[in-house]
């Protein structure tokens, strides 16, 4: 065969097997191909905590009606034993928790948890927001008909004690073991100075007397 005719047999196979090779299926790889990164997510805010309110029935980990062994276990012991919670601990004693936040007391009446006090540098307020520094005015406004108002023991007006029992009942003293309430004690300037909660150990004026 002459060369003149080789030269285009020869093109037309290499066209023809080119043509293969570009429509040949890719062989399958052995290797998983890497899965696509997915783009970062948007910063989420922090959360903010839920705070703890003080009730009549109690404040966070600690419920009115709690052992003593349970009281320490939930917040811790006395931050200061060396202090005098009471005349005779073992029928009343009155202690700042160790794990509790600052401004805080307990109070135990024969080994039982009574009473929680908000003191100077508690942070704390009650369900409707009231604490330390708050107007009596304010609390007044908000609990209505359900506050039942006292002449403060050592101060004058418009020093006061208000109190909020859950079930409103006799403006004397409250003796029924059962009752649950929450007394502001108000200064001489119209503000909240302390808060208690509990039983009818929050009608106590002098800790545990």
């Amino acid at each position: 065969m002459s060369h003149a005719r080789l030269l285009p047999l020869l093109l037309v196979v290499g066209s023809i097997a080119a043509c293969d090779r570009v429509a040949a299926p890719a062989e399958p790889s052995s290797t998983p191909a890497p899965a696509a990164t997915p783009a970062p997510a948007a910063a989420e805010r922090p959360r903010v905590p839920t705070p703890l309110l003080l009730t009549a029935t109690g404040w966070g980990p600690l419920g009115i009606g709690m052992s003593r062994a349970q009281v320490v276990e939930a917040a811790g012991n006395d931050s200061d034993p060396d202090a005098v919670g009471g005349a005779e601990p073992a029928t009343c004693d009155q202690f700042h928790p160790s794990r509790a936040p600052e401004g805080v007391l307990v109070m135990l009446e024969n080994n039982r948890l009574t009473r929680i006090s908000l003191i100077r540098g508690s942070r704390i307020t009650t369900e409707r927001g009231f604490g330390i520094g708050s107007a009596a005015a304010d609390i007044k406004a908000a609990y209505g008909g359900a506050v039942i108002a006292q002449p403060h023991k050592y101060q004058a007006a418009p020093a006061e004690d208000l109190f909020v029992w859950e079930q409103r009942g006799s403006t004397g003293y409250v003796q029924d073991p059962d009752a649950r309430g929450i007394r502001f004690e108000v200064g001489g300037d119209g503000r909240v100075m302390a808060v208690h909660a509990g039983g009818p150990a929050i009608q106590l004026v002098e800790g545990c007397a």
